[in-house]
């Protein structure tokens, strides 16, 4: 017989990878430009917050394809150290490194940021109640990647709180 112990540790490493796999999910839609599984990925309130401000299904869908419509478009969207927190059985938080080679009016760039979550179970499905994005560096691909400018340890820096090892 399995004590409760053991199952909540159960519980608690799907969740890790139910959460994984919604980031997982988020990347491949905002790449492929789906546009109905990436807000299908938020709470019917979520909102994103970054460089504008968009809550609710509706107004993520036209957010994200107004980012296409202006031009901005990823061709590899990626997230490190993707570092979670289970606050209860329904809520958490996530917090990751982003590094996405994108194409601003044709012209490459490389962005890198950071991403901080908050994510609820709702009818056993995780979805982002908010998902805040932050840049620390965007230049065009042509001057590189600037180690002086942006570095792990200076993302890092930028965090409230303890730091990704």
């Amino acid at each position: 017989m399995v004590n409760d112990d053991v199952l909540r540790r159960i519980a608690r490493l799907e969740a890790r990878e139910a959460i994984r796999d919604l980031d997982a999910r988020y990347c491949r839609a905002l790449d492929d430009g789906d546009w109905d599984a990436l807000v299908s990925l938020f709470t019917e309130d979520g909102e994103f917050v970054g460089l504008a401000r968009a809550t609710g299904h509706a107004e993520l869908r036209a957010f994200f394809a107004g980012l296409a419509d202006a031009g901005l478009t990823a061709f590899w969207h990626h997230v490190t150290n993707l570092d979670i927190t289970l606050e209860g059985e329904d809520t958490a938080r996530a917090r990751s490194f982003l590094w996405q080679p994108c194409v601003q009016d044709g012209v490459p760039h490389i962005a890198a940021g950071r991403y901080t979550d908050s994510l609820r179970r709702v009818d056993g499905n995780w979805r982002y109640a908010s998902k805040q994005v932050s840049f620390d560096y965007f230049v065009p691909l042509a001057d590189g990647w600037d180690h002086g400018r942006f570095t792990v340890a200076s993302a890092a820096a930028t965090y409230p709180g303890r730091p990704f090892a």
